[in-house]
């Protein structure tokens, strides 16, 4: 059962429409860089996003800016340059960042270049831009004019316009015990809402999340149907947690026993080696599944894993966009 989101899906909160024409070459080297970005690579990713930033596309501008940030954990001068190549573009996520790069050596110097906008100035131009934007019923503008002022008012628009961030977001929040409700039921049912709209909206962290909801409520076919589309989207949550309950670990679950594609699954995410928890996740359970298959299941398991890889968008954690 596969998801018609194509390998935009993967990078569902990472892909806009670029302000540059690049070309296919260009565009291949973007999405190879936005892939790895996405997997905890962010070092590898660098050389890709700075091919298609120089080609003058803000989105890997950005992300380039991102990539170097998080390897080097501060923002360089390279990096402050690739947001602000971004920002004078329209770019909101960059505009942000850059207001919060408060400890900008030139900006505690006082010695900045006239050019040089400060925090504050990028603050001023993200609220204009996403206020204006928000004003035209932009779901995901409202959403960055909640994260620039933390007015939850804006997160809730967000979601009620459809942008599944935020829906899935304002589910985490009432499940955290955010918002008033006189019953647990009736935030139950919130949380439930807003993790099915995101979820239906195509983001795989709410297609998780909403498998979560329906497992507590018994309801264990809807379960394993959002678990398997968060597979097939490539979440490598989605990916760990459908592979293993394929092996038989719980039973419970009403999931069939297939050992090969299990081990097919599960081996895919061996090539997680930048970061997050799947990689060592998946060498701890897959010497034991192994232990129960033939030479031959195995074999059979690796072709299968290179045959879902080629069909299946790549492996991702889904990273916030707009991140800390």
């Amino acid at each position: 059962m596969k998801i018609p989101l194509g390998t935009a899906a993967i990078l569902w909160m990472l892909f806009n429409q670029a302000n540059a024409q690049l070309s296919s070459e260009q565009q291949i080297t973007k999405e190879q860089g936005l892939v790895l970005y996405s997997q905890f690579k962010a070092i590898s990713a660098v050389p890709y996003l700075r091919a298609a930033a120089d080609a003058g596309d803000s989105e890997s501008q950005y992300f380039l800016g991102e990539a170097i940030r998080k390897s080097k954990r501060y923002i360089t001068p390279e990096a402050q340059s690739a947001y602000e190549a971004a920002a004078l573009q329209g770019d909101i996520y960059s505009m942000i960042q850059l207001a919060r790069n408060a400890d900008d050596l030139c900006v505690t110097m006082g010695n900045c270049p006239e050019s040089r906008k400060e925090p504050r100035e990028w603050l001023q131009m993200a609220k204009q831009h996403a206020g204006e934007q928000a004003a035209n019923g932009n779901a995901e503008s409202m959403y960055l004019m909640y994260e620039l002022t933390a007015d939850k008012k804006w997160l809730e628009q967000s979601a009620e316009n459809g942008f599944a961030l935020a829906q899935y977001l304002l589910g985490v929040e009432y499940r955290e015990g955010g918002g008033f409700f006189l019953l647990s039921s009736s935030r139950a049912e919130a949380v439930e809402r807003w993790m099915k709209a995101s979820a239906e909206g195509g983001y795989p962290r709410g297609m998780m999340n909403y498998a979560e909801v329906l497992y507590n409520k018994n309801d264990l076919e809807g379960f394993r149907n959002w678990t398997e589309k968060a597979a097939e989207a490539g979440y490598t949550e989605g990916v760990f947690g459908y592979g293993y309950s394929l092996s038989g670990k719980y039973p419970e679950q009403g999931f069939p026993l297939d050992l090969v594609k299990s081990c097919a699954l599960l081996s895919l995410l061996l090539e997680l080696d930048g970061g997050g928890p799947a990689k060592d996740a998946a060498e701890y359970v897959l010497p034991k599944i192994k232990e129960k298959m033939t030479q031959l299941q195995i074999t059979e398991a690796e072709k299968m894993s290179s045959a879902w890889k080629a069909s299946h968008p790549p492996l991702s954690f889904f990273p916030f966009k707009l991140s800390r």
